[in-house]
């Protein structure tokens, strides 16, 4: 078992970072927060066309690269860093994977080829005001049979749902919870944005009435296919969330080296000292978790579950403590809105709290477990 990234996929790495530097530098991503959108289309296109990044992880039998999650996993933690604005995550992580679990051919043959060449946003609606994110809080309702299918409820909290042309929603039947396609622009939808800590991730507020929507998969069967999901989900955040933790501390490094007080750079007092290296030694430590994970998940292996729920609690923790750290080491300036210090806190608290919180999931891995 070899946990070194390879030479192709280093070479990713580095493609995907030099692109980022160009066309997610903090100005645009200020820039993209202000917009209603949320993300430059141009540069949405490009990802697609020229780097193919939202074909990566889809088989090619489906206009597709066919990589894995390892692959996916640095181009996430490249976007982390970056705090790219764009409904990736969205798009090839939530959507395409709950399409590619779902195990219907048609689907899977109707929506993935647009979503890897680029020209379908699409997005998944499970949680609801109660914002809980298990089985138990999905309580909209779905009617129908066969291919009538009408949708009533109301999911909140949804990733780009303001923007998206196809939500995949999980309802409930009278078998159970099912998945069902929602085009973006389908009678009865009223799509309303909801205003976020993070704005450069968008979120929205799904009203359904009597909408009609598509079956995927087998009725009832759609939280074992969400499960999957969520735990794939997990997984790629966590790889995020690294991204953005290296970020904040090289920042922090960084500033702890140009800023002098009493003659010396802050970097050689003992108490910023303890901050870098504490700061380190759990962003290794999150790297370790996440990829893993990552690794996991290429396998598709049974310890999935539990890893996908360790690296979830532990870099999220990881995440928002090096954030916080920042802010202190750069001190006054690190408390301004100029300085990007507080995008990358804003990221790290949303990222946080999203698919469930560290406690949810130490509690996730216990049962998992078997403690």
């Amino acid at each position: 078992m070899n946990f070194a990234f390879s030479e192709e996929q280093e070479e990713l790495r580095k493609s995907v970072r030099s692109f980022l530097e160009n066309k997610s530098s903090e100005e645009a991503v200020r820039e993209q927060m202000e917009t209603e959108k949320g993300y430059d289309t141009a540069v949405w296109e490009q990802m697609a066309n020229q780097l193919g990044l939202q074909s990566l992880a889809i088989p090619e039998e489906f206009d597709g690269q066919g990589f894995s999650l390892i692959e996916l996993g640095v181009v996430l933690e490249e976007m982390g860093r970056a705090l790219l604005c764009a409904p990736f995550f969205s798009t090839v992580v939530l959507a395409a994977n709950t399409l590619l679990q779902s195990g219907d051919d048609a689907a899977k043959k109707a929506h993935l080829p647009g979503i890897a060449a680029g020209t379908t946003i699409a997005t998944i609606a499970t949680t609801e005001p109660s914002g809980r994110w298990d089985e138990a809080g999905i309580t909209v309702e779905a009617k129908g049979s066969g291919s009538g299918f009408t949708i009533s409820g109301t999911k909140s909290f949804v990733i780009d749902g303001h923007i998206a042309d196809l939500i995949i929603v999980a309802a409930r039947t009278g078998k159970g919870v099912s998945l069902f396609t929602v085009e973006g622009g389908a009678a009865g939808l009223t799509r309303t944005a909801l205003s976020t800590m993070d704005q450069t991730r968008k979120q929205a507020k799904l009203e359904f009435s009597d909408t009609p929507a598509t079956l995927i998969g087998k009725e009832g069967d759609g939280w074992n296919v969400l499960s999957k999901v969520m735990d794939l989900a997990a997984v790629a955040l966590a790889a995020e969330q690294v991204g953005g933790a290296q970020r904040v501390l090289e920042m922090a490094v960084q500033y702890a080296k140009d800023r002098i007080q009493f003659g010396r750079p802050i970097g050689s007092f003992q108490a910023i000292k303890h901050k870098c290296a504490d700061m380190l030694l759990e962003v290794e430590s999150a790297k370790s978790a996440a990829y893993y994970g990552m690794w996991c998940a290429a396998e598709d292996n049974e310890e999935l579950p539990s890893v996908a729920s360790l690296a979830k609690a532990y870099c999220s923790e990881a995440y928002f403590h090096a954030a916080a750290e920042n802010i202190q080491i750069h001190g006054g300036i690190g408390f301004t809105w100029e300085h990007p210090a507080h995008l990358y806190f804003k990221r790290a608290k949303s990222s946080e709290l999203i698919f469930g919180d560290p406690t949810y999931h130490r509690e996730l891995l216990a049962q998992r477990i078997g403690i």
